[in-house]
């Protein structure tokens, strides 16, 4: 027992997460690591979440994260020299495990690295190509010796491809737990707000997700205010950058909409419903019983192309857990997915589609921000479809937040793993 503490004690795990949510959600899983024994080591890649939580970081890869093909070449060197760093450590020191989190493009490659070593290779919050591109689950069966799944459709369809999965639950819910409001924000806010309906917009945590969004998210509070005139709207930024962008644009609309840097939480808690890009934030918005719009605006070409790699029926993961509810259990097949005889996609679901959709959707390049406003009026001015909205939110909530600590069970499965 003594020496099996003894090499317990010296394990070192390296971590690589490229976005901010993969950030939360390392630091997150590297506490109940620590919990299991505070002696064990942290070093990879990551953000101020991780550091706060003992990694020592080799770059603050947050700051680089990219979305599509343009981006990533554009970055290309920077992420040859961070690889570089990284094989130098991982050859250099002894390391138990890497522990991947999100962001494929680049963690593929540290897996490589790592399988060449001969280090075991976890997928934790895994990359979600069941939904595009699935043949690079291939690469993932090469590459990774565990996948840890925070959704169950999802660690069905790993294993159909021959992949060790292991459910989890979502870890998210088990952190919104113990994730605290600011009060005396909050104080301040409803003193100010608080007579008014409020409309909480949410930009996403990329630079191009917010220019690419920020001009239809603005048309549609004109369009909400036509019919409410006294909506409270107002944005929550992810960083002091993004709200500099907001204020511009908010001015060239000469428009005066309150922004908040940091108080993503707060302002969901505060809202009466939402408007928001696809993305992780979808489910604090369903463990919140917020209404919201999902709204995401690409360019022409990657909407073109999207259609033929993408094999779900929609964007949004609260949508794709509601949809899967509907699986016939003696089947394989989610309804969440394309059959493969459907090929290219729809552009977009077809309006019945929207209406059933817990978060009405829309991935688009053209302006569909009075479509996107005429959910929020309807919310806003009927009291019996808000309510409805809102019981379809709380028992889908039931449904998927059933693991007691899926940050346990993974942290867990890792250490069982290696010893």
């Amino acid at each position: 027992m003594e020496q099996f503490l003894e090499i317990f004690s010296k394990m070192k795990l390296f971590f690589s997460a490229g976005d901010p949510s993969g950030d939360i959600h390392a630091a997150a899983l590297m506490a109940k690591l620590s919990g299991q024994n505070s002696e064990i080591q942290f070093v990879g890649f990551g953000g101020e979440n991780m550091r706060s939580a003992g990694c020592e970081l080799l770059a603050d890869l947050t700051q680089y994260a990219v979305m599509w093909l343009a981006q990533a070449i554009w970055q290309y060197f920077r992420f040859k020299k961070l690889l570089q760093e990284a094989k130098e450590y991982l050859l250099r020191e002894k390391i138990d495990a890497v522990i991947l989190v999100d962001y494929p493009g680049f963690n593929w490659h540290v897996a490589k690295l790592a399988k060449e070593i001969g280090i075991p290779v976890f997928y934790f919050m895994p990359p979600q190509i069941w939904s595009w591109a699935s043949w690079r689950v291939e690469k993932m069966k090469r590459l990774v010796d565990v996948v840890l799944t925070p959704l169950q459709f999802e660690q069905r369809w790993f294993e159909q491809h021959g992949m060790t999965s292991v459910f989890i639950g979502h870890p998210f819910f088990e952190e919104m737990v113990n994730k605290e409001s600011d009060t005396a924000f909050l104080e301040v806010f409803y003193k100010k707000y608080g007579n008014a309906p409020i409309l909480t917009l949410l930009l996403g945590s990329r630079t191009q997700e917010v220019t690419a969004n920020i001009d239809d998210f603005i048309l549609t509070v004109e369009y909400v205010k036509e019919i409410i005139p006294n909506i409270q709207p107002i944005f929550a930024a992810y960083s002091q950058t993004h709200a500099e962008k907001i204020y511009e644009r908010l001015n060239d609309f000469d428009l005066n909409i309150p922004v908040a840097v940091g108080r993503t939480t707060e302002l969901i808690r505060a809202a009466d419903c939402c408007i928001a890009v696809s993305g992780s934030v979808s489910l604090e918005l369903l463990a919140c019983n917020k209404p919201t719009v999902i709204y995401y605006k690409v360019g022409k070409i990657p909407l073109l192309i999207q259609r033929f790699f993408r094999r779900t029926r929609y964007i949004t993961l609260v949508n794709l857990l509601a949809i899967d509810m509907q699986r016939d259990i003696n089947t394989t097949q989610s309804p969440i997915f394309y059959d493969e005889s459907v090929f290219p996609i729809p552009s977009e679901p077809s309006e019945k589609d929207r209406d059933s959709m817990l978060f009405p959707e829309f991935l688009t390049a053209a302006d569909r921000s009075k479509d996107a406003a005429a959910y929020i009026v309807n919310w806003l001015t009927d009291q019996n479809s808000m309510a409805i909205q809102k019981r379809r939110l709380a028992a889908l909530l039931r449904e998927v937040d059933k693991i007691e600590s899926p940050l346990n069970h993974a942290a867990n499965t890792i250490l069982e793993f290696i010893y």
